[in-house]
């Protein structure tokens, strides 16, 4: 079987047994337990961001954020179960999908796999997507408006980019190449981050009146680094999975230790950029540059050798740090750096696919700096541009309307005494007095 993503091959290519045909197909065990292991992983990162999210909050919320984590997965899987999957898989139109409705009438096999292997692993990428935002949302969002942010984004939003990305869209017959999400993943759940983040406002008292940010530390440290261990492990679910199987180990193996590489290196990065620029080696900073590691290695990881895989995490460690700097000169709180680490460093990893990707590794073209001109960089650039803004002004207008028909922000009483208690009427540290005043 050959790679399904990385390759940009179309379902059609792929998976046009019908019903009927499905019956006689032999399914490649082997592969069909790879990509069910590699899913696995990647539902695994659930628990990741959750307490990734919760760690680099305060505890008066931390429950919260959590109830988010869990709720938006589950309606992440229904959405994609009732809509999402036949927009971005149902048939190979340039802009939608437009069959395969609540996932009747589908062909039984994709590509060697029964369908609910490859439903399942797509699934878990959708969910990915809804989650990244909780972070940037999270002390000050409405709990029912999350939800219905979270059933919208992965039935009707995330799959119209994954289908001109992944599904036989305009952008795969453009050789637009993003082996494992950097865009249609990261990116997208990054830029939806953003518009969030920016039409909510910041939490109460987190910039002075003067501008100048104030930080509002997380209140556990430990649980942000497990998180962030729990995410590199589910990380090799993500990419090395994305080859969809084990005809070619040589590639799984590669991408594994490309992610490996690039993970360690952001990580080196971020330490020494917020050591040099703030005077001390920052703990949250350094683990969220292994996230941007990972997040910038996703697209090309495929593609690359080893050495650009560390230059990839490097730049991306860097960016993290700059990424957050850009977020506070702007007044935008984004509590857990959900658009430096998903939104830039999925900018960056797309971009590097035109810059460093290689035809004798699997790309569709060869980079930048292997001869293949400016060419394959506009490609990515134009599916960049393409994506991120079809997402930002669908967002736009999904938040707007659940804010005038539900209210999107807690009232400030809500926020001040905590959403846990005022939304949950519980308390994630019980025994503590955990709300403030300010």
């Amino acid at each position: 079987m050959e790679p399904f993503i990385g390759t940009s091959l179309t379902v059609g290519a792929l998976a046009l047994e019908t019903a009927q045909e499905a019956t006689t197909v032999d399914y490649d065990a082997i592969s069909t337990l790879w990509v069910l292991m590699a899913a696995f992983l990647v539902f695994f990162m659930q628990a990741g961001f959750g307490m990734v999210e919760a760690g680099l909050i305060r505890a008066k919320n931390a429950g919260n954020v959590l109830m988010k984590n869990l709720l938006d997965f589950s309606f992440a899987a229904l959405g994609f179960y009732m809509f999402g999957y036949a927009i971005m898989y149902g048939t190979e139109g340039l802009i939608v999908g437009t069959s395969g409705w609540f996932m009747m009438d589908v062909p039984l096999a994709v590509g060697g796999l029964p369908l609910p292997a490859f439903w399942l692993f797509q699934a878990v990428f959708a969910g990915t997507a809804a989650t990244i935002v909780s972070g940037a949302a999270a002390e000050r969002t409405r709990f029912v408006s999350y939800l219905a942010y979270s059933f919208l984004m992965c039935s009707f939003v995330y799959p119209v980019v994954g289908h001109w990305v992944w599904g036989g869209g305009w952008l795969s017959r453009l050789n637009f190449h993003d082996f494992a999400g950097s865009t249609v993943v990261h990116a997208v759940g990054g830029i939806t981050a953003l518009v969030i983040a920016w039409l909510l406002g910041p939490r109460i008292g987190r910039f002075n009146p003067d501008g100048s940010s104030r930080v509002i530390g997380g209140h556990n440290l430990p649980l942000v680094t497990i998180g962030v261990f729990i995410l590199w492990f589910g990380w090799y679910g993500f990419n090395a999975g994305s080859t969809l199987g084990m005809s070619e180990p040589e590639v799984v193996a590669r991408v594994a230790m490309n992610t490996t590489l690039a993970a360690a290196v952001g990580a080196l990065a971020a330490m020494a950029t917020a050591w040099i620029k703030f005077g001390k080696p920052d703990l949250a900073l350094s683990l969220n540059g292994a996230l941007g590691g990972l997040v910038g290695i996703t697209a090309p990881c495929a593609v690359v050798s080893d050495g650009t895989a560390i230059y990839i995490g490097l730049v991306a460690g860097v960016l993290v740090i700059f990424g957050v700097d850009w977020l506070n000169r702007w007044r935008i709180d984004d509590p857990v750096g959900a658009f430096p680490v998903h939104g830039i460093c999925g900018i960056w990893g797309t971009l590097a696919v035109g810059i460093f990707g290689q035809q004798a590794l699997g790309a569709p073209f060869d980079g930048l700096f292997y001869g293949g001109g400016l060419g394959p960089l506009g490609i990515q650039a134009l599916g960049l541009v393409a994506c991120l803004a079809f997402t930002a002004v669908a967002m736009i207008i999904i938040f707007r309307a659940i804010d005038s028909l539900i209210g999107l922000r807690v009232s400030k009483d809500t926020e001040l005494k905590g959403l846990d208690i005022e939304e949950h009427g519980m308390e994630s540290y019980s025994g503590f007095q955990i709300f403030t005043t300010e």
